[in-house]
């Protein structure tokens, strides 16, 4: 595999943590000079196979497989207070993802967090941002077949948290799940996603596309979903058909020792034409109540009493690990 090592110090009063020492291309990475001198800029720092480099400056070759073949996998982190949070379950996901697709990347949880609080720190993150990290098998032959010597390439950028009052609610439209049969997996071939997205969108200015198989429930487009149904809170079960979510792992923990459990089992999709509540959830966004489905209002049109419970829990934990 791919080893990322001890951190390394450059110049005078610019010190680069663990993250600089990563070895991508089968050589250890060193930060460029442009990227100290730009750690005293305004400009967007990204880390980019050992180096620290301003976003306008990071190159991947055009042979890269991700770029070829979407081969890779990614993870989406959210900042609080300028704290990564629920860091450990973000990457044993991702550490699942590169298993699955067979890509191996030497990389623990305390090098990822030194990567990350290395470009908090260059771009002057204090407020709540989220992390993007991406690992793809790197350049080769394109070949369907995976070459034996490809060296992954790494990348990881923060960007600000948008200014969304998802508390508020938001709508959604159901779809077909059209998507492959590989959910659990994080790839960054998102096609799919994207066109589901832009399906809600343009249907009725929905921010949300619910998603169902062979008569049940999968997920959102880029969230988990949640049912309410007289007091009952499901959610669809894992499988190869959904994404295994950090936050819905939390809502569920949340809920545990609540009047509410959530069950994990199969949720009908008739199920959601009578729900009393429908949330959905991801790292970015928290938990949203959906008020309306294919524009008709779910249960009395508000945000519910069982999100409410929820979500008073989720902020408290938040505060509470700022």
């Amino acid at each position: 595999g791919v080893r990322i090592g001890p951190g390394v110090r450059i110049g005078p009063g610019v010190r680069i943590g663990p993250a600089s020492a990563l070895v991508a291309s089968g050589l250890q990475g060193v930060l460029a000079r442009s990227a100290v001198k730009a750690a005293c800029t305004d400009s967007s720092i990204v880390y980019l196979s050992g180096r620290f480099v301003p976003l306008e400056e990071a190159k991947v070759s055009p042979l890269d497989r991700g770029f070829t073949f979407g081969d890779g996998v990614y993870e989406m982190i959210p900042v609080f207070s300028g704290r990564p949070f629920r860091l450990s379950a973000h990457v044993k996901r991702l550490k699942n993802s590169l298993a699955a697709i067979a890509l191996p990347l030497d990389c623990n949880e305390q090098t990822w967090l030194s990567i990350a609080d290395e470009l908090l720190e260059l771009n002057k993150v204090k407020g709540d941002a989220a992390l993007y990290a991406q690992v793809t098998r790197g350049p080769g032959e394109r070949n369907h077949l995976r070459p034996a010597d490809c060296a992954p390439t790494v990348f990881m950028m923060c960007r600000p948290l948008p200014q969304v009052n998802f508390a508020a609610g938001v709508s959604a439209a159901s779809h077909e799940d059209i998507r492959w049969r590989y959910c659990h997996i994080k790839a960054i071939t998102l096609l799919p996603n994207a066109m589901l997205r832009q399906y809600a969108k343009e249907k009725d200015g929905s921010y949300e596309a619910i998603l169902s198989r062979d008569g049940f429930v999968t997920e959102g487009a880029a969230s988990n979903v949640f049912v309410v149904s007289d007091n009952r809170v499901s959610t669809p079960p894992k499988d190869g058909k959904l994404l295994p979510g950090v936050t819905r792992e939390l809502v569920i923990d949340l809920l545990r020792d609540s009047d509410h459990p959530c069950l994990e089992e199969p949720v009908p999709e008739a199920a959601l034409a009578t729900a009393d509540e429908i949330w959905l959830s991801s790292a970015t966004m928290g938990i949203v109540p959906v008020l309306k489905l294919d524009g008709q209002p779910v249960g009395d049109g508000r945000p519910g009493p069982v999100w409410r419970v929820v979500n008073d829990l989720y902020q408290a934990l938040k505060t509470a690990v700022a």
